[in-house]
């Protein structure tokens, strides 16, 4: 048992209102887990007493000893409800013109359980971190699955590319729905893959580069008519469906395990992907993938009541679901990459990026070359950051996550090669 668990069981054992210095300690072994600091002693001990209440509402849960489902202490845990409501959301409204068209399933039987995690159709779990784009990872991830169904292969797609380039009606961080996204790629004739256009979680400029690399298609979308689960059971029968709920209760915050049953308001905040459904002691549920990471709930997932008897379903998951359609083919492979270009005479190898070294008035005229795809170009001009610590901190020259603080060493670049000396390098000596 590792020492975050010892404490748990200390803390079992003591209440933590009779134990505060165990409660220190368990905040400690925390925040080491969690990879979290703090910038002063003064907003470390405000999270630890948010931390102690959350605690305390976890543990009286967990104690009712009644429910279904059971509480942790997750990454989530030093944050206070409004805080964790207001980051790590990200549902609009739904349009009201929505076309739902005629459902692509008939009334028939279904099997009595479906996981598509097992049939191959489903990507790991993703972290949005404090970008509100789940809208974006539900309608990724219902991509990624029909696109296994249908060609065989799983890809995982870029949920950055719809943030920053999907502008007409979604929001990126500040929110979005499914049904636009799908409409974003239908328009665009296909998403690039994760792996080409990387997540940053932050509204970043539109890359018109990476947009054209089109690797995966769909050939529309379907609306499951509101609050039909009969109907949102064949959708998913058939693949995995991206859905709206309710994601701001606070129990919904802390979920560990077990199935969630509410209670659980219907005012949808939050977008999800149904990856299957099955029974439990008794319970019907859906298999729900979330975008929260794997420190959330079962790995990253959450068993949600089915057939509860309300029309609206749990959290009203039966209230907002869509899923992409898609029969033909993807284009071929797009050819990889070249060497990348900084600038008419300026050029980076493949697989590198190019961040300015030096510029006047805007305009740059002496670059070098980051040893990583996609990397974020650091102020200092000296050094850069890979794409999944994308946050600078130019004093230790580290790089950071968008969330838990956790930190890489950053990249010291190299100067980028020339294939033409001329007016640039006259240019860069006379004005610099």
């Amino acid at each position: 048992m590792n020492a975050l668990g010892c404490l748990l069981l200390l803390l079992l054992l003591f209440p933590l209102h009779t134990c505060s210095s165990v409660s220190t300690q368990l905040f400690e072994a925390w925040s080491s887990n969690h990879g979290k600091t703090y910038s002063s002693s003064e907003e470390k001990q405000q999270r630890l007493e948010i931390f102690e209440e959350n605690y305390a509402f976890i543990t009286r849960h967990n104690e009712m000893g009644n429910s279904s489902f059971s509480l942790s202490l997750n990454a989530f845990a030093d944050l206070t409800h409004h805080e964790f409501r207001s980051s790590y959301l990200g549902l609009a409204a739904a349009p009201t013109n929505s076309d739902v068209g005629e459902p692509r399933y008939v009334v028939r039987d279904v099997p009595a359980s479906i996981d598509w995690r097992e049939k191959g159709a489903v990507t790991g779990v993703k972290d949005q971190g404090s970008c509100g784009a789940c809208w974006a990872f539900a309608a990724t991830g219902a991509i990624e699955g029909i696109n296994k169904i249908v060609t065989g292969s799983l890809v995982s797609l870029s949920e950055q590319e719809l943030i920053d380039c999907d502008q007409s009606y979604n929001a990126g961080c500040g929110g979005g729905l499914m049904d636009f996204a799908y409409q974003f790629i239908i328009e665009n004739h296909g998403i690039d893959t994760e792996e080409d256009y990387p997540y940053r979680g932050q509204d970043n400029t539109c890359n018109k580069r990476l947009l054209k690399r089109r690797v995966v298609t769909i050939d529309g979308y379907k609306d499951v008519p509101a609050n039909n689960e009969k109907l949102l059971l064949q959708a998913v029968a058939a693949q995995p469906v991206s859905v709206g709920i309710c994601g701001s209760e606070r129990a919904f915050q802390f979920y560990s395990k077990g199935i969630f049953t509410g209670p659980c308001s219907t005012s949808l905040d939050h977008a999800v992907l149904i990856v299957g459904y099955g029974s439990g002691d008794g319970v019907d549920y859906w298999i729900v993938k979330n975008s929260w990471g794997r420190h959330w709930g079962m790995n990253g997932y959450i068993f949600l009541q089915r057939n509860s008897g309300n029309s609206q379903g749990v959290c009203g998951i039966n209230m907002l679901a869509s899923y992409p359609t898609k029969t033909k083919p993807n284009p071929p492979t797009p050819p990889p990459p070249g060497p990348v270009k900084c600038d008419l005479f300026s050029y980076c190898s493949t697989g590198e990026t190019c961040c300015c070294a030096r510029s006047f008035i805007g305009i740059c005229f002496s670059w070098k070359c980051c040893a990583s795809k996609s990397a974020v170009c650091c102020k200092d001009h000296r050094y850069c950051c890979p794409s999944d610590y994308p946050v600078c901190d130019t004093e230790t020259n580290m790089c950071l996550k968008f969330t838990g603080n956790v930190t890489t060493e950053a990249f010291k670049k190299r100067g980028s090669s020339r294939e033409f000396r001329g007016w640039t390098s006259f240019a860069e000596d006379w004005f610099l």
